[in-house]
């Protein structure tokens, strides 16, 4: 594991660094549920939820592009406590909303949730402001976080400082994703409600953290005139090499998608309601943070783009993995249903790959970055996260609605048994695209270094 030393970083580093975490609590607390909640709680179908959580997290990876250049044009400190704000109040609004709703006589809270007449009601939709408001607040942390680990780095310790990024990051993400099984099993579906609490507090106390501790020496680009953010845009937007990796490492990200647009809903139908969906995505985060230091190490000596290619050749894998689950007898093994093992299994090699990723990509693009300009680059980065969010959730739908439809729309158990007997497609699918955005990415460095040679 990573050691954390304080040696070579600035305050400013370690602050922004902390407050990510906090914010990854809250952040994951939430979306490792946000399918259930909107299903559960606010009355939308599978695919209604897909693409409603689809647009959302969408929107988070594409606002940065803007709310990037702006953070460089206001200061990162400034534009931390407008995303610390902003997140606290959507968090509480997501908390609150089911209380409205509930007055309204639309729907009733308990073991089991009645709908009378909700999904027929335009009033569930007041979610949509609700998520706008996160998206806004959630884009600024997603380019101004990374951007001040490239401005409180230098290139000799800039790989190692997003190592240390990335660990906190899912430290963050494996705590806020752990509290969610155990209140699910204290207060069943009402703790999709009661979650957004949690994530307010947390958002809460990252905004005190900012405003009386946060304060960061490079002040470089801040102030910048309109004509200098449409300069930056252009030279972004015409980068064909950045624009190229963006495209192909969405293939990674949309199997990564899937352990919050597909995973939740999967394995507690194929698995059954015991099935903890929070403790499963938990590999993930535990594997990161046990495995991304040493990664970053063994890669120290290697191109950015080496260690991406062998992360991407590692998804289809895991993608593959997953779908055996459905074709193991169903015997329990150690008390664990082949569903969730191979789930799991499938997952801890996802986690590697995003070692591998993650990390050197975000060092891509900061190297790419002209000083005063980290926000714009680091927010265009995350355009691939965008794009798979979109598609990613959006095949999911269609996928759990074809391969692994809800129990509830059937007359009896033996029926939908039919119907889900071919749910392991559902990763088949999702093999093939990291498949073949892994075979991109090898013509992509191919290309690049002939590029480079002509030079």
């Amino acid at each position: 594991m990573l050691k954390l030393s304080t040696k070579g970083y600035s305050r400013a580093f370690w602050v922004s660094n902390s407050v990510e975490a906090l914010e990854r609590m809250a952040y994951y607390a939430i979306f490792i549920v946000i399918t259930l909640y909107l299903s559960n709680t606010l009355g939308f179908n599978d695919f209604e939820a897909s693409m409603i959580s689809g647009l959302f997290s969408g929107g988070l990876y594409l606002l940065p592009i803007f709310t990037g250049a702006y953070a460089d044009k206001i200061g990162f400190r400034h534009s931390l406590i407008i995303a610390f704000s902003l997140l606290t109040t959507g968090y509480l609004g997501l908390a609150l909303l089911p209380t409205f709703l509930e007055c309204t006589g639309l729907v009733e809270y308990g073991e089991v949730t009645h709908f009378n007449g909700l999904q027929q009601s335009s009033l569930r939709w007041i979610i949509v402001p609700i998520m706008i408001v996160l998206m806004v607040g959630g884009s600024f942390i997603k380019s101004t976080i990374s951007a001040s680990v490239a401005k409180e780095t230098t290139s000799e310790n800039r790989a190692r400082g997003y190592s240390i990024f990335y660990m906190l990051v899912n430290i963050g993400s494996f705590t806020g994703k752990s509290i969610v099984d155990p209140l699910r099993h204290i207060i069943g579906e009402e703790a999709y409600i009661a979650i957004n609490y949690f994530s307010a507090a947390m958002t809460l106390a990252a905004l005190v953290a900012v405003i009386f501790l946060y304060h960061s020496a490079h002040t470089a680009g801040e102030g910048k005139s309109l004509h200098d953010i449409a300069t930056g845009f252009a030279r972004v937007f015409t980068n064909w090499r950045l624009l190229s990796l963006i495209l192909i490492v969405t293939g990674f990200w949309i199997v990564q998608q899937q352990l919050y647009a597909t995973m939740p809903k999967y394995v507690i139908r194929m698995a059954g309601e015991a099935a903890r969906p929070g403790w499963i995505a938990n590999v993930n985060p535990f594997v990161v943070v046990v495995c991304v230091g040493a990664v970053t190490r063994l890669m120290a000596k290697r191109s950015a783009i080496t260690s991406i290619t062998i992360g991407m050749f590692l998804i289809p894998v895991s993608a593959l993995l997953m779908a055996c689950g459905n074709l193991l007898e169903s015997e329990i093994i150690g008390g664990m249903s082949n569903i969730t093992l191979m789930m799991i299994v499938g997952i801890v090699f996802q986690a590697l790959a995003e070692c591998f990723i993650s990390p050197r990509y975000l060092e891509y693009f900061s190297l790419q970055a002209p000083k005063g300009e980290e926000g714009l680059y680091l927010g265009f980065s995350h355009l691939d996260s965008f794009l798979s969010s979109i598609f990613g959730f959006g095949i999911s739908g269609i996928l759990l609605t074809k391969y692994c439809p809800d129990p509830a729309l059937f007359a009896n158990h033996d029926a939908w048994v039919a119907a889900s007997a071919n749910a392991h497609y559902i990763w088949y699918y999702f093999a093939a695209i990291g498949l073949i955005s892994a075979v991109l990415l090898l013509l992509f460095a191919a290309i690049t270094r002939y590029c480079d040679r002509r030079k």
